[in-house]
């Protein structure tokens, strides 16, 4: 008995040096955030329905007997999009960048729609960079504000937040202007 003991203490001596000698943490470094910028970009998003070239297509839709939500889209529509963003409103202006991305029509009485989309720039000062969207976009709303998540290259953890216009709207044709404020490192 007096030998388990003995044994016992050996043990607990030897593991009390063991935690003592190890070191499981990295030295303390000073933290220095990197200073945090704003962007502000102005575009317009063109998006083109049922035509030959439509750039949002219906992917999946509910089966559902009636549209009995008031709505001019069934509700669980679910649209794929690879709209191109322009500096201008015109069908010809300059084209800056393309938002790809999903949206699907959740709202059962209302034209709310759930969007993910990446709205990548391919010229200008932002050529490789994006910004993401996923958010509520009620639809029905000419004014509404979306949440800017994240983004990539120049707009790495980005934040932020998109006031939406409907510029133009149609049968086959829509037009929403952008005011996008970025906060990014």
């Amino acid at each position: 008995m007096r030998g388990t003991y003995m044994l016992i203490w050996i043990l607990i001596i030897c593991l009390s040096q063991v935690a003592v000698q190890s070191q499981y943490y990295s030295k303390s470094l000073p933290y220095h955030p990197k200073p945090v910028k704003v962007t502000n970009l102005h575009f317009f998003l063109h998006e083109t329905l049922g035509n030959e070239n439509p750039t949002a297509v219906v992917i999946a839709e509910a089966n559902i007997p009636s549209n009995d939500n008031n709505s001019s889209v069934p509700f669980a529509t679910l649209y794929a999009f690879d709209d191109p963003l322009k500096i201008a409103p015109e069908h010809d202006s300059e084209v800056i960048g393309n938002a790809q991305g999903l949206a699907v029509y959740a709202g059962t009485n209302t034209t709310d729609a759930v969007i993910y989309a990446d709205f990548g720039f391919t010229t200008g000062k932002f050529k490789g960079s994006s910004i993401s969207i996923f958010s509520r976009n009620p639809t029905g709303e000419i004014e509404r504000e979306v949440a800017v998540i994240g983004g990539r290259g120049q707009f790495k953890m980005a934040t932020g937040f998109a006031l939406l216009k409907s510029y133009f709207i149609n049968a086959t044709n829509v037009v929403i202007e952008y005011n996008v404020t970025v906060i990014h490192y």
